[in-house]
């Protein structure tokens, strides 16, 4: 398994580096080839959920197909994939980060009660609780 780092993750998603993209593509290409499949872990994928949005600008609804893409592919792993399935489901229809829905969802998993924060919308969000 090759991790990947958010730089390789994001040229491989957005595609605005021919060479990068190419060899980012041809390290998951050598992988699989080899049976072996891509790591990506909450934080490379929290920190491309935030360049995506803030560094390229695109909406929401895209950035979710790009997530949801990857998690259908036989050939990447993530870091606990059922918190962040669970997360991509509350963030759609939810005006809180990404992070935030995350966070709530790894919480409870890890046994938390609640979530104290003092983010408007991220107190809306359930198993959060204002600070």
């Amino acid at each position: 398994m090759l991790g990947f780092d958010t730089n390789v993750l994001v040229r491989f998603l957005v595609r605005d580096d021919e060479a990068q993209f190419e060899k980012a593509r041809k390290l998951i290409k050598r992988e699989v080839a080899a049976e072996r499949c891509v790591f990506i872990s909450q934080l490379v994928l929290l920190e491309t959920e935030w360049v995506l949005r803030s560094r390229y600008s695109l909406p929401k609804n895209v950035i979710i197909e790009a997530i949801s893409g990857l998690l259908d592919a036989t050939d990447v792993r993530f870091e606990d994939e059922p918190a962040i399935e669970e997360a991509l489901f509350i963030w759609k229809d939810t005006t809180a980060d990404f992070a935030d829905c995350l966070i709530g969802v790894q919480n409870r998993r890890l046994g938390c009660r609640a979530t104290a924060t003092f983010d408007v919308k991220a107190s809306k969000l359930p198993g959060f609780i204002a600070a």
